[in-house]
């Protein structure tokens, strides 16, 4: 067994199983899937450690977040193998391989052109169906593939991210982080004839996702 076997499983046994992740399917996925390949090659070594690793270019502040917070939200998200999926702002495309494990179709979406680049070069290698990673905003979705049964931020938001609630199905669900208060919490959001219901799951932090910080107020 390889070195990243071993620290694979030493994740799933100390880090998910622990941390209420249940859904045999998502520890299968996270288990079989190497994480490393996702990151660059000066920070392999990393892979597998609980923290939200920086994955970008330096100063870009990117991130793989944390494997306890992918599972848990994914758990969350209950995505059944019917569904269409979009992992917005997915980095290098970590979750959406995830997704892919899980789910009959998976969109996702990345504003960093160079990360998006990389992912689209892992994801044919590693996964059967066709993911492919479109470089937009992260407030922007993929309007073109709408509606989506699941919507998984792949990082936090300190905003309502209004135009990827009108991008769920009826009876669709968004997860994510939701860090517009503190302390910062996974929220699942429903959507239901237009309306959209909001629960609260667990206290967790993420690094805040591109286009979706709090835009900064004047004072006079």
């Amino acid at each position: 067994m390889s070195n990243f076997a071993i620290t694979r499983q030493k994740m799933v046994d100390g880090q998910l199983r622990t941390s209420d992740v249940t859904d045999r399917r998502i520890l299968d996925a996270m288990l079989s899937l190497p994480r490393e390949i996702f990151v660059p090659e000066d920070r392999r070594a990393l892979a597998y450690l609980d923290l939200d690793l920086d994955i970008g270019p330096t100063g870009s502040k990117r991130f793989l977040i944390k494997p306890m917070t992918t599972a848990r939200l994914l758990q969350a998200a209950e995505i059944k193998p019917t569904d269409k999926v979009l992992i917005a702002g997915c980095a290098t495309g970590y979750m959406a391989a995830l997704a892919a494990r899980l789910a009959a179709e998976v969109v996702a979406t990345e504003s960093d052109s160079a990360l998006a680049a990389r992912g689209n070069d892992i994801l044919p290698k590693l996964v059967q169906q066709i993911v492919t990673i479109q470089t937009v905003e992260t407030t922007a979705g993929w309007p073109a593939e709408a509606p989506f049964n699941v919507i998984v931020l792949n990082g936090a938001t300190e905003i309502t991210p209004e135009g990827l609630y009108q991008q769920l199905a009826e009876s669709g669900r968004l997860v994510g982080v939701f860090a517009s208060e503190r302390p910062s919490r996974a929220i699942l959001v429903t959507r239901s004839h237009g309306d959209f219901g909001h629960r609260t799951l667990f206290d967790v932090a993420a690094p805040i996702l591109p286009g979706l910080e709090r835009r900064a107020e004047f004072v006079f």
